[in-house]
């Protein structure tokens, strides 16, 4: 225990530290240029602050009303040294020159000290506002406060494992990448994403994105005052603000993509089931594992690989004795030849040996990240000491690519159809700066490559103000490892282009995520490459998926990938992501077996995923697993192309493929807190049973026309909580919201591709005018472009005719069985026989 004059002297600082923070007097805005479309003007400090290092001085502001629906707001230095998130690494969305008075949005300022606040024009509200706190703006340290309203609804700012609607009393989200085992509660986990949705009712929602990179404290509280904030506090960087006006709150998550990037579709495979084990003791095991799925009749469409292939745990090897590369070739073409799949992992770490041609390659290319004397930096990770690319190095992605197209090359090699990159937070088993011993060759000392000028043609920007702590600035974000380097790479190592590691480090995953997906580009450049991702950061979904880390075989973890479904798909542009089914740590029991196999039938990612210490758990080892993920299997992949619709859609304009109810009934204040259902696609509601070991379920029905989607009974909305109770392990209650139409298989399939031969069924659930609208895309499910070869088909019915129009690119001889109409009187189902092709247009009248 810490003697009472320590903790006394600890009080003191930190009470010290921030009634200084509260007496720091800000800015002033000189040399205002103010036009139609922006407004320019230089801030200059006031007064000293140096809360927690040396001020800047001089600042610049730049504000651009880039679209009607986007608002930018970029505060930086005039030197342009504070570190910025490269453009090649984000590319930033160009301004369309809105006007002032055109726009949804609307900067004003105060001039001394220099406050600002974004309101929307059309209703009065504020809705980003920081007068109560002036601007604070050192070299590693920025802070800027924004009002809240009273008991505000804020969603979003990353990966975590909390409420989906933020607690907005003393809560902290801090974002640092980190490796986190059983995704612990409050705590930083694996992703960063900046981004919050601030809904307010009928008022409208709307979107705050900071695009920065480095570590940082975003906290929700109550001033002495009463006054609701939210608070940025952020170790270096830059405050780069994009504002989104909504309204509605699907057009916030499409405006957010927009800056980041649409999300990549996938290959119609990748909404398979996939099954994976760390543990799989040879290739032996994992052709039993596949064979025993096929003796169960339980439809698996790929097999995953972890790192138990591996020789000693080295990426690019495969284990002679129990992996022998000849026999995971013929797993691997017989899977083929089944039409299913195959998938393997790759981490970061390259094992430091002369011995290990992988890192010979990529020593001579010069790829690895380096101590301050020109030693490469050293960690540990699953082979034991590691090196550590760099992905910004300009060599780093040739060797990649190398690497990758020479293991898995098809004639030789293995030939995969997707990557795994996992550990790429990245994880270091290094947990301290004398992990290798102080006799070691790493130097305390970010490194300048005497080259890099030339390299890049001159001085480069945004590298970072000089002479920084990179080990420990005196702002300590909550980083729930403790400090910024412990379980990570050294926070004061330089990448090529003179970068430090406590700029970028939230950047290392993508980085790794964009060089693998570019990798499988050069591999097979015709096909959609598919990468899943442990790390994340905004803009990741452009180029991977991403499931939800190492969570364990508990209830609550159940419950939790609800929450983060929600927040990944509907808020941060990442619509292929899922949790590991019956969860990775820990002993799945068998009744939660049973329920998480139907959860994540109605998740876009679904794969069963343990750890190597966790009992086995794949869906055949309990009779009841066993018939819920018979049922789970056949209605997914019946629904695979409204799933494959609803992604499409998220790659085309960013709507989401999931959300929360409030998207749908945003002024329905019963929906802003509801966390366990989820609309997948615009068509069904998803009510999972959520409490432990329980056979009944309460669920909320919006004021609207539902519709069980299993017996096409109409049901009573009303705005009302209902409960069902005796739902069996292997029953899921879903409900189809009047007003949709989409389109199912009239049968399931082994594989993915024999679901692709089977006929079609249209389902129309009227709305309360009687009306309803879908679509369906189609495509061959795999071209990176399939250029007019798809079929963007839309569905209306209203009343009494049915129309489907659009375009008919897409050649198949599948055709559309027959339509089923929902509600008729006395709850009476329609249903009108076809063929009708898909080649063309079609359409009936009752």
């Amino acid at each position: 225990m810490a003697s009472p004059w320590i903790v006394s002297l600890v009080l003191c600082f930190v009470w010290g530290t921030w009634g200084q923070i509260e007496r720091c007097p800000g800015y002033e805005a000189i040399n205002v240029l103010e036009a139609d479309s922006y407004l320019i003007a230089d801030l200059v400090l006031i007064g000293n602050c140096s809360s927690h290092s040396d001020d800047i001085e001089n600042l610049r502001l730049l504000v651009e009303y880039q679209t009607d629906s986007r608002l930018h707001v970029l505060i930086t230095d005039t030197d342009y040294q504070v570190f910025q998130v490269q453009e090649h690494l984000l590319p930033r969305p160009k301004s369309q020159n809105a006007t002032s008075s055109s726009s949804r949005l609307h900067f004003s300022y105060t001039q001394s000290p220099f406050t600002f606040s974004v309101t929307r024009p059309s209703t009065g509200d504020i809705l980003f506002d920081t007068a109560d706190t002036p601007l604070i703006f050192e070299t590693q340290y920025i802070r800027l406060k924004t009002r809240l309203p009273s008991n505000p609804n804020i969603y979003g700012l990353g990966e975590h494992s909390d409420d989906f609607r933020l607690s907005t009393s003393n809560y902290t989200r801090t974002l640092w990448n980190a490796e986190s085992p059983n995704i612990p509660n409050s705590q930083n986990l694996y992703g960063s994403h900046p981004v919050y949705f601030d809904h307010r009712g009928g008022s409208g929602t709307h979107g705050v994105f900071l695009l920065s990179s480095n570590g940082m404290d975003i906290k929700l509280g109550t001033s002495d005052q009463g006054q609701q904030y939210l608070e940025y506090n952020v170790i270096g960087g830059v405050f780069d603000f994009y504002f989104l006006a909504g309204p509605n709150p699907a057009d916030v998550s499409k405006q957010y993509a927009e800056i980041v990037g649409l999300p990549a579709l996938v290959p119609y495979w990748a909404l398979g089931f996939h099954q994976c084990k760390y543990g799989y003791q040879s290739i032996d095991h994992v052709r039993q594992v596949v064979d025993n799925y096929s003796a169960a009749g339980i439809p698996l469409e790929t097999m995953w690989g972890d790192i138990d292939y591996m020789s000693d745990r080295q990426d690019f090897t495969t284990n002679a004795s129990h992996y022998p590369l000849e026999k995971v070739r013929q797993l691997v073409q017989s899977l083929h030849d089944n039409g299913q799949h195959y998938v393997q992992i790759l981490d970061p770490g390259i094992l430091n040996s002369g011995n290990y041609p992988t890192f010979n390659r990529g020593a001579e290319r010069d790829v690895f990240l380096k101590a301050a004397d020109g030693s490469f930096y050293r960690g540990r990770q699953w082979p034991g000491e590691v090196v550590w690319p760099d992905w910004i190095h300009p060599n780093t992605q040739g060797w990649w690519t190398d690497e990758i197209k020479r293991f898995y090359d098809a004639g030789s090699g293995i030939n995969v159809d997707g990557l795994w990159v996992d550990m790429n937070e990245a994880s270091n088993m290094c947990e301290h700066l004398d992990c290798l011993g102080s006799s070691s060759v790493q130097v305390w000392a970010s490194r300048k490559d005497a080259d890099l000028a030339k390299r890049y043609a001159g001085p480069v920007p945004f590298q970072g103000v000089p002479e920084r702590d990179l080990f420990n600035p005196m702002y300590r974000i909550q980083n729930r490892w403790g400090d910024i380097s412990s379980n990570t790479l050294w926070t004061n190592i330089t990448n090529a282009d003179g970068t430090s590691q406590y700029d970028t480090h939230n950047l290392y995953g993508t980085m790794m995520a964009i060089a693998t997906r570019n990798a499988l580009l050069s591999r097979n450049p015709s096909l959609r490459p598919f990468v899943l991702t442990r790390s994340t950061f905004a803009g990741v979904g452009r180029v991977a998926a991403h499931w939800f880390g190492d969570n364990a075989s508990w209830w609550s973890h159940y419950r939790t990938a609800i929450r983060q479904l929600l927040s990944f798909a509907a808020l941060h542009a990442m619509p292929f992501v899922g949790s590991d089914v019956c969860g990775f740590n820990d002993n799945a029991t068998e009744h939660m077996c049973a329920r998480w196999a139907l959860l994540g039938a109605f998740q876009p990612f679904y794969r069963n995923h343990a750890e190597i210490h966790s009992n086995a758990q794949e869906f055949y080892l309990w009779p009841s697993v066993t018939q819920a993920a018979k049922k789970a299997i056949d209605t997914r992949y019946r629904l695979l192309d409204y799933m494959y619709t609803s992604l499409w859609k998220a790659s085309s304009d960013g709507t989401p493929n999931a959300s929360p109810l409030w998207f749908f009934y945003p002024s329905d204040s019963n929906t802003f807190g509801i966390q366990t259902q989820w609309m997948l696609g615009d068509a069904l509601l998803i009510s999972p049973v959520v409490e432990d070991n329980s056979t009944s379920v309460s669920f909320y029905l919006p004021d609207d026309i539902w519709y069980d989607f299993w017996t096409f009974e109409q049901k009573p909305g009303g705005g009302q909580m209902h409960r069902l109770d005796g739902v069996k392990w292997d029953e899921i209650p879903v409900h189809i919201r009047g007003g949709a139409i989409f389109a199912m298989r009239t049968e399931s399939a082994d594989t993915t591709a024999q679901v692709r031969t089977k006929n079609f069924r249209i389902i129309v659930a009227p709305g309360r005018d009687g009306t309803a609208q879908g679509g369906l895309y189609l495509d061959d499910g795999v071209s990176l472009d399939v250029g007019e070869n798809k079929s963007e088909i839309v569905f209306y019915w209203d009343g009494q005719s049915f129309a489907a129009n659009g375009t008919f690119g897409f050649d198949t001889d599948v055709q559309v069985e027959r339509v089923v109409i929902l509600g008729g009187e006395g709850g009476q189902v329609k249903t009108q026989e076809g063929p009708w092709g898909l080649g063309g247009a079609f359409g009936f009248r009752l």
